[in-house]
C-alpha cells in the first residue's frame, strides 16, 4: 500500500550514519545524494542541500527524513 521508495531500515541507518558523523548540512547533502545513487536515484546538489537543512531543522527525524528522501529520489 506504501508508495514510499525506502524501507525503515535503510532510512534508520543513514539516520544513524548522519547523527554519528556530526557532519554539517553540506556533507549531510553529499551523503545523502551518495544514499540515493547507491539506490539507482539521483538528485540535484540543491534538492539535497535543501533537504539536509530540512532533516537537520527537524532534529533529524525519523519521518522527516524519509519524507524528503522520497521527495528529492528522482529515477535515472
Amino acid at each position: 500500500m506504501s508508495d514510499e521508495k525506502f524501507t525503515a531500515v535503510e532510512v534508520a541507518e543513514l539516520r544513524s550514519e548522519l547523527l554519528q558523523s556530526g557532519l554539517d548540512a553540506r556533507d549531510a547533502a553529499e551523503l545523502m545524494q551518495a544514499f540515493l545513487a547507491g539506490r539507482g536515484y539521483g538528485v540535484s546538489p540543491e534538492a539535497a542541500r535543501a533537504a539536509a537543512f530540512t532533516v537537520e531543522g527537524s532534529g533529524c527525524s525519523l519521518e522527516v527524513m524519509r519524507r524528503e528522501l522520497d521527495r528529492i529520489a528522482m529515477v535515472q
